[in-house]
């Protein structure tokens, strides 16, 4: 039952306590916080942000999800539905929350939407080369 969860949820929590002020200070300011700093050979200066950071876990777990969503069972059919929720969430949050309405939030509304839309895409695929014809 624990592979039919979401893990699209992950950046959306994280997001949220982000906003609470879990990680420093609260709001859509923590989004601009420096995380990492490089140098490059080129001279410029490479800056890795909260926000980028999100964005960069969603897309990870985004492989994730897509990876999950080839299985085939009644696991899969829940997290479908599991994740169609985690992207009402997001949509809805966006709408009507004044923290949520930001690029990151946005792009993270996305990915979960890629996320649902390609998990049915991948299987319905899959399911439709596991039919076989008794001719």
């Amino acid at each position: 039952m624990i592979a039919a969860f979401p893990l699209m949820i992950v950046p959306f929590v994280l997001y949220n306590l982000a906003m609470m002020g879990l990680f420093g200070q609260g709001g859509i300011a923590v989004l601009d916080s420096e995380i990492l700093s490089l140098a490059m050979l080129s001279g410029a200066i490479w800056t890795l942000s909260m926000g980028d950071l999100f964005i960069l876990v969603a897309l990870a777990i985004l492989f994730v999800e897509i990876l999950k969503s080839t299985r085939h069972g009644s696991g899969s059919l829940v997290n479908h539905m599991l994740s169609m929720l985690v992207f009402i969430a997001f949509l809805v949050e966006f709408l009507l929350l004044q923290g949520a309405a930001t690029q990151i939030f946005f792009i993270l509304m996305i990915i979960t939407f890629i996320d649902v839309v390609g998990g049915f895409a991948v299987s319905i695929r899959t399911a439709g080369r596991d039919v076989s014809i008794g001719l």
